[in-house]
């Protein structure tokens, strides 16, 4: 029989603990004994997962929702970074795409799944119907950009944008939740009238845009606008660069 020695873990009291370092020092002594240990928080284990994880809705409503079935193709296949899984059921599901043009009469529907969906949540604007009107702006039945409705995440320009314009924006929304803090506010240091509203409209978990007023969506939360694709940008090597934070 084999006998496969292991290093020996004892609690660890909390009186001995004096600052990161010294639980660094720990991790590297136990790692050192054969334990494979990984320090790093919660918020950054949580964000990693919803990132690459987002189930989406998709309201697709003309040429743009096209584009979206082109990345679910084996060409540009986005199920490589876990975005693959769409849901029929805005309480299943934490991110709404809309590509194409949104009227009058679909408006209040639109904005109904949007109070429906599961919070933290986010919204994908794709196209330019979608963003501002498009060719039908003057028209008398059409949204002049879903902006108005429900307050947006990403915006991806174009008629319609390509799928590598897609794929860019998504990647963009990735790396706005990575950033996150889950436990504590989203984007930006709370004060504490912020954190009394929070409380009262449910607790500090994963707060969305809906919870801002519209200076504070521009300033402290502002939307990430993909104005252009970079031309060495290539699907599958992703994003060269990664965002960090204070």
């Amino acid at each position: 029989m084999d006998v496969k020695k292991r290093a020996h873990i004892k609690s660890f009291p909390y009186e001995e603990f004096k600052d990161n370092e010294t639980l660094e020092k720990l991790a590297d002594e136990l790692n050192e004994g054969g334990v494979n240990v990984v320090i790093g928080s919660l918020d950054a284990a949580i964000n990693w997962g919803r990132s690459n994880s987002p189930w989406s809705l998709t309201f697709g409503t003309s040429c743009c929702g096209i584009e979206f079935m082109a990345i679910g193709c084996a060409r540009y296949d986005m199920a490589r970074f876990g975005w693959e899984v769409t849901r029929n059921s805005p309480r299943q599901a934490d991110l709404i795409m809309c590509a194409g043009t949104i009227t009058n009469k679909m408006a209040p529907v639109f904005k109904r799944l949007y109070d429906e969906m599961a919070e933290p949540k986010y919204v994908v604007a794709v196209g330019g119907c979608t963003i501002s009107g498009g060719p039908f702006k003057k028209s008398y039945s059409v949204v002049r950009g879903i902006q108005e409705l429900v307050p947006v995440d990403v915006f991806i320009p174009g008629c319609p944008p390509r799928p590598e314009a897609i794929i860019y924006g998504m990647m963009q929304l990735q790396r706005k939740i990575k950033i996150e803090k889950f436990f504590g506010g989203a984007n930006h240091k709370m004060t504490d009238e912020q954190r009394e509203e929070s409380l009262a409209k449910g607790g500090l978990h994963g707060l969305s845009n809906e919870n801002y007023s519209f200076v504070e969506k521009q300033r402290e939360k502002a939307p990430i606008i993909v104005t252009d694709v970079p031309a060495d940008f290539d699907p599958k090597e992703g994003l060269k660069e990664d965002v960090t934070t204070d």
